[in-house]
């Protein structure tokens, strides 16, 4: 199986007021998070990560990566900064990257941090798969209703859990 996340943001305490998370406090939201994580994604499956996992740094991503099923690919977002660090073990990462394009049951997902307006193959059925916004739930049922195939896969729209590309490609079969 393949999943999709976003703006997880572990260990970052300002996150949860910001966006008004449902957490006390981060160590609550991170194990939520993990545990959420863990109980969806198994260890034989593909994650990507669309961004902004942690903007703590590499020992903390470190720490939460090792308690993550899956094989994880990161699609950098802005505050991916741990990812350059030469401390960092990259390895972590089955692929570290600013841009990815997949293809899935036949359909074609264009993978970035930030959403676009207009992506490849976007007049022949493919589906932008992004993060950053923090969006509610709402946002991918907008889009939706508009035609455009263009879903936020950030935690903060996916009630706090990774989602999957045959979630996706169902919540499009609609269009």
């Amino acid at each position: 199986m393949i999943y999709f996340t976003s703006d997880l943001h572990f260990y970052h305490e300002n996150i949860i007021k910001s966006v008004n998370r449902p957490f006390k406090n981060a160590e609550q939201m991170n194990d939520t998070l993990i545990k959420n994580w863990n109980n969806k994604v198994q260890p034989h499956d593909e994650i990507y990560i669309l961004g902004d996992f942690t903007m703590k740094g590499y020992t903390f991503a470190t720490e939460a990566l090792c308690q993550l099923k899956g094989k994880k690919h990161l699609i950098k977002g802005n505050h991916d900064k741990f990812a350059d660090s030469p401390h960092f073990e990259k390895s972590l990462f089955e692929s570290i990257s600013d841009y990815k394009q997949i293809d899935y049951m036949n359909t074609k997902f264009i993978l970035f941090h930030y959403p676009i307006l207009e992506w490849n193959h976007f007049f022949r059925g493919s589906i932008h798969l992004h993060g950053h916004q923090h969006n509610k739930p709402e946002y991918n049922l907008d889009n939706l209703k508009n035609g455009i195939r263009r879903y936020d896969v950030g935690i903060d729209a996916n009630n706090m859990t990774p989602i999957s590309a045959d979630e996706i490609i169902a919540f499009f079969s609609a269009i």
